[in-house]
């Protein structure tokens, strides 16, 4: 057996894919789902695996994504951090940027940094931009810096220093020197976190990665003792937010590669997906129970970052993390969103989240607050039986207790509200998907909308309307298919490193020293965790710019070697520059980062084509009832389950497809084809 497993804000998702001992051919499809359990995130892996009824001793591969990181960032819960940097260097943490996110919203609040100033010690030393030492270190301050660590309860330290992504020499001084005098606090220096410049941003990363790196290394030991007492033969491996799977001891050495490792996995699922499919153009959006998450994919691949914050908003300027994500846009609108008045009399839906517990007011476990989820109870989209994948009818006392402060401040009826949650929530999405097509000059209208999470195939129809995407797909169990993306995902290491040059024949040595060099130290990493030499796959990134300019645009290298011409590169990049900002330059070009990608290929288990079952489309009903489309009007709606729908079948809107993890909703103006892989694909109907 394969697993994965995924834990969200609201509820921890399971997909076990199960195969044929001799032919080694998939023979069925697991899926489980149990709520998120913050206190003890594990419980809630252990408790799909229960319903499951998965036997960990069966399993041969286990790849896990979470939210653990993340959430210690928001909520505030990592450990008790320090800082050591240069001499002169100790603010650069608080300065920060000047740039404002929103330049004339005088709402804007500065926010406080992750380290107090008091926690913030210098050591003397010096290394210049070119990696040269001008100062050697002087370590005397040492001593005295883990004695006030230690009484104030320091559990963690972050070392940067200047210029190391250029020469890490004085930070591996340091580490050694730090963990000969103590092993009680957890130690992590920049360079280990990244190799990429900007002082800033490379400090503030350091000092995440080591808020949250107690945490998170209790946590993944907890995981995998207990899933080892449970049976599990191997580690687990775990996803990152680069979209690639990797070692459990990798991921503990600098944790914050985890930061997006939930939402990246359904990304790569939706790319596997669009190869089989034929689609290589493809808009993804995952709708959870708490945030909503879209990227876009454009000719099969995805762009990956090191530009990412977290809690950037038009008021906050958010906290940067130099580590490799895809570029995705995330919002808090989910199906545990809140619906809320402002001072002006104004609804709005999100940020904030009704979770797990006690979740929407339909759960009955005691929810005050009318949510998304409570909005499509009412207006009739989910089917009471396949409410929480059956296990709970929806409780309709509380629902419309928790709608009569909205219904009262607005004067409106319970049903008028419902429609307005969905529309506030519908537009929230409209403009993230906005964010990564029509913002940066896609037409959403060559693209292909794929839908996944809990909430997708809800509210996939309408939006995919808004945008007039023409083709909308629903994959199988696209309720857990961010845990199903993990099975998809190969071992993958990002190495960046920043050395700025100028693009000319006499640095065409450098350039592939540089490449030579990262590539030597992904083999050395590689083989520590067992992998062999020739099983690694390199693939080559520069970030270039015209000389002058500030910002850089990523540049995929195809069969990059030492023969490779810089004419060639420089050609590349002005097609891609022009692209991006619609012009080019006459002017010389700089090389600023080197990006180098390291993986190592996963079998991955095929998506498995459905055979025909030879019911019609109708033997699919099992109940008719009113549904309320908007602006679309109510309709005496269907309601199908989807595991009766085979392919090459039709079905008109309106029409409503449920499932355990799920439901499709279908507007009458839609209609739905299964394909041969058992996607639903929605489309225009023709007379509409």
């Amino acid at each position: 057996m394969r697993v994965a497993t995924d834990i969200g804000g609201t509820f921890t998702d399971l997909v076990c894919l199960e195969f044929d001992r001799k032919t080694g051919k998939p023979t069925g499809v697991k899926v489980a789902k149990a709520d998120t359990t913050p206190a003890n995130f594990e419980q809630g892996i252990l408790d799909t695996i229960n319903k499951g009824k998965v036997d960990l001793k069966e399993i041969g591969f286990f790849a896990h994504g979470t939210t653990v990181v993340i959430n210690a960032l928001t909520e505030r819960k990592g450990a008790k951090t320090a800082l050591i940097t240069t001499k002169g260097f100790r603010d650069v943490l608080e300065i920060a940027r000047c740039n404002r996110p929103d330049l004339f919203n005088f709402n804007f609040v500065k926010q406080p940094p992750f380290v107090p100033r008091f926690l913030r010690f210098e050591v003397e030393e010096r290394i210049n931009y070119k990696g040269e030492v001008i100062k050697a270190l002087n370590t005397a301050t040492l001593k005295a810096i883990l004695k006030t660590c230690k009484e104030e309860n320091v559990a963690s330290i972050a070392v940067c220093l200047l210029h190391a992504y250029k020469n890490p020499k004085h930070e591996i001084q340091l580490l050694q020197e730090l963990s000969k005098l103590t092993n009680k606090i957890e130690i992590i220096a920049s360079h280990q976190v990244t190799r990429e410049w900007r002082e800033y941003e490379r400090t503030s990363s350091s000092v995440l990665s080591g808020y949250v790196l107690p945490i998170a290394k209790k946590y993944l030991n907890k995981l995998e003792e207990k899933l080892k007492a449970k049976g599990l033969q191997d580690a687990p491996y775990i996803m990152q937010s680069n979209g690639g799977i990797t070692t459990l001891n990798d991921v503990k050495s600098n944790p914050i590669t985890m930061v997006e490792s939930g939402p990246a996995s359904g990304v790569f699922g939706a790319i596997a997906l669009g190869k089989v499919i034929g689609k290589k153009d493809l808009i993804v959006l995952d709708i959870g129970g708490t945030t909503a998450k879209c990227a876009l994919i454009e000719n099969g691949q995805v762009k990956i970052t090191t530009n990412y914050k977290i809690e950037h908003s038009r008021t906050e300027a958010g906290y940067p993390i130099q580590t490799p994500v895809i570029d995705i846009v995330e919002i808090g609108n989910g199906g545990g969103s809140i619906a809320w008045i402002d001072e002006g009399g104004k609804m709005h839906v999100g940020p904030k989240s009704a979770g797990a517990m006690p979740g929407p007011a339909a759960y009955g476990r005691g929810g005050k607050n009318l949510t998304t989820t409570d909005a499509n109870i009412i207006t009739g989209r989910i089917h009471p039986d396949y409410f929480l994948g059956g296990e709970l009818p929806p409780d309709h006392a509380s629902i419309a207790e928790a709608s009569k402060p909205l219904c009262k401040t607005l004067n409106g009826s319970k049903e008028a509200i419902a429609k307005g949650i969905l529309r506030i929530a519908n537009a929230n999405m409209i403009n993230a998907l906005k964010l990564i097509s029509v913002n940066k000059g896609h037409d959403p209208r060559d693209f292909t909308m794929v839908v996944i999470g809990g909430g997708g195939a809800m509210h996939g129809a309408d939006l995919a309307r808004e945008l007039q995407v023409s083709e909308l797909i629903v994959p199988p169990h696209a309720g857990v298919f961010s845990a199903f993306g993990m099975l998809m995902s190969d071992i993958r290491r990002d190495y960046i490193r920043t050395n700025v040059l100028t693009l000319v024949r006499q640095q065409k040595d450098t350039i592939a020293a540089t490449f030579s060099e990262m590539q030597k130290e992904a083999i050395s990493n590689f083989k520590a965790d067992n992998y062999k030499e020739e099983d690694i796959k390199f693939t080559y990134y520069a970030d270039l710019r015209y000389a002058g300019q500030e910002h850089y645009v990523k540049v995929l290298l195809t069969h990059f070697s030492r023969l490779t011409a810089l004419e060639d590169i420089i050609a590349h990049f002005h097609e891609e520059h022009e692209k991006h900002y619609s012009f080019r330059l006459e002017a010389p070009v700089e090389l600023v980062n080197f990006h180098l990608v390291a993986e190592v290929a996963v079998e991955k288990p095929d998506f498995p084509k459905m055979d025909a079952s030879g019911r019609t489309v109708a033997e699919a009903i099992f109940d008719q009832r009113e549904v309320d489309f908007d602006d679309l009007g109510k309709h005496d709606t269907p309601f199908y389950r989807r595991e009766l729908l085979a392919p090459n079948m039709m079905l008109h809107g309106p029409a409503v497809i449920a499932e355990t993890a799920t439901t499709t909703v279908v507007t009458p103006l839609h209609e739905v084809r299964v394909d041969a892989y058992g996607n639903l694909i929605l489309t225009l109907q023709k007379t509409a």
